[in-house]
């Protein structure tokens, strides 16, 4: 409630009868339980257009979305008294109040539009007696402006660029366009610049990236680099009992996924080369990851490099949907893409991400933690337009062969689990779910004898290995590990749960 002539004496009545309490001058409040910083938080333009009516909110503020910083709001108006409230310090400046582009905010309020945001921030500003910069410093400015350019693409620079130069003469900010419409230059091409933001850096480079993906593979590096994994089942390729894990392999990869066949029409498709003519392309799909996860050769190449990174995704992608020319084999998405509630990386910020991830697990050593993290690293990007679940497993299982350690396979019993404890990850930047699901599947993987269709098949409807998920997890079905007594002894020493759920 506003202290006005008109009701001066009924706000002086109800503070001293205890039914209003202060907030700032002239302003009092019902609310006589919440902290008074979150009544004004609450109602922060309410209280601004109260004070300054019609005010633009500007500088560091606007580049915030309007929000305060540190508890303070800059504003452009003709009063410039600062005003101290409880949680909200609002820090007024002269200016030449709305500009052709400012957008309504709320109340009367206006918000400058990105041109002026640029073009104020580009001015030089320091913080005193207790009080934050009133602008963006250079790097962070070169942050906003690579902001924009993830949100808007490069081409809507080229827009910008001409509402600050028009901005620019209204407003006497020569120097500060002459500052911007450098940077926004070294972006298109077309200046040098001197820049200082790593982001900015590589997009003028042509590698922008997604730094917030970056953050979180960087948790997830940094959980596997304390993880303590259970012993470790040294695989041999080549010993009768993983004779058909490479099929099984690519059976349940393309289950996952929603490529469904039984185990008899895909031991036909993949190891006879019988395409069914109904479905040609869900065959080729089976066949194709079949033919690079029993390659043993291809299985033993990984990565070293950002570059190489690019490059294995893109022959494997070739190979892998060499019978969806639709798809665009081996070739990066040029659409966004998303899963449910997942946006994955967009599709500019594609091979810088990839890049830029894979530096990050340069300090992880162990065979199982590089498997994991490279899972997740294609996972997250998601880099196709198809086939980016498939390719992923693909990159974790040829880390995993090529040290001589047991491939994983995630049985169709337990897709819920994996695919819930990625998105835990993604979403709530939780590793452990994922680290956790995968330990235990590349130990049931290692409980199986893969040394015949029927031998493995018997095994995997044993323990539920089969059975549909939404059924399982309905009926308190879970995935199991053999008897221990079938185990072989390298297999039996190891220290395995019964049963496994993830608690995610």
């Amino acid at each position: 409630m506003w202290s006005t002539g008109a009701h001066r004496s009924t706000v002086a009545r109800g503070v001293r009868a205890g039914r209003l309490r202060p907030v700032g001058p002239r302003l009092y409040t019902s609310n006589l339980t919440d902290d008074l910083a979150d009544v004004v938080a609450r109602h922060r333009y309410d209280i601004v257009a109260g004070y300054f009516p019609g005010a633009v909110i500007v500088d560091r503020s606007a580049a915030n979305g309007g929000v305060p910083v540190g508890g303070e709001l800059h504003i452009d108006h003709s009063r410039q008294t600062e005003l101290q409230l409880p949680g909200l310090l609002i820090r007024p400046r002269p200016g030449p109040g709305p500009l052709p582009g400012d957008m309504p905010f709320v109340n009367g309020l206006s918000i400058s539009s990105p041109a002026r945001v640029l073009l104020d921030n580009a001015r030089e500003s320091r913080g005193r007696a207790g009080r934050g910069r009133r602008t963006l410093d250079r790097p962070e400015l070169e942050e906003y402006l690579e902001t924009l350019c993830q949100r808007q693409g490069t081409e809507w620079l080229i827009g910008v660029r001409k509402q600050i130069d028009e901005l620019a003469g209204t407003a006497g900010m020569t120097a500060e366009a002459r500052v911007v419409g450098t940077l926004i230059g070294a972006i298109l091409g077309t200046r040098d610049a001197s820049v200082t933001s790593p982001r900015l850096r590589a997009r003028i480079a042509g590698r922008p990236f997604d730094s917030q993906r970056l953050e979180l593979f960087t948790t997830l590096r940094d959980r596997l680099l304390e993880w303590s994994p259970k012993p470790r089942v040294v695989a041999d390729a080549t010993a009768p009992r993983h004779r058909y894990l490479p099929f099984f392999e690519a059976y349940f990869s393309n289950f996952i996924e929603g490529t469904e066949f039984t185990i008899d029409e895909a031991v036909r498709i993949a190891l006879r080369g019988e395409v069914p003519p109904t479905r040609p392309a869900d065959a080729h799909d089976i066949i194709g990851t079949y033919e690079i996860v029993s390659d043993a050769t291809e299985m033993t190449r990984v990565p070293r490099t950002g570059d190489e990174v690019l490059s294995l995704l893109r022959e494997r992608h070739r190979r892998l949907l060499a019978g969806r020319p639709d798809k665009r084999p081996g070739e990066f998405k040029e659409r966004a893409n998303q899963a449910g509630a997942t946006q994955f990386v967009a599709p500019d910020l594609v091979p810088g991400t990839l890049e830029q991830g894979f530096r990050i697990a340069r300090p992880l050593a162990d065979p199982f933690a590089r498997a994991v993290f490279l899972l997740f690293l294609v996972s997250e990007v998601h880099p196709f337009d198809d086939g980016n679940g498939r390719i992923a497993r693909i990159m974790m299982n040829a880390e995993l062969v090529a040290a001589g350690e047991q491939r994983i396979v995630v049985p169709t019993v337990y897709r819920n689990n994996y695919l819930q404890s990625l998105r835990a990850l993604t979403h709530n930047r939780r590793p452990d779910p994922l680290i956790r699901t995968l330990d235990f599947a590349q130990q049931y993987t290692a409980s199986v004898d893969f040394s015949s269709i029927e031998q493995a098949r018997s095994t995997l409807q044993i323990t539920h290995a089969l059975d549909d998920p939404s059924v399982a997890d309905a009926s308190g079905i879970r995935l199991t590990l053999p008897s221990r007594t079938d185990l072989p002894t390298a297999v039996a020493t190891l220290a395995l749960d019964d049963e496994h759920e993830v608690d995610l």
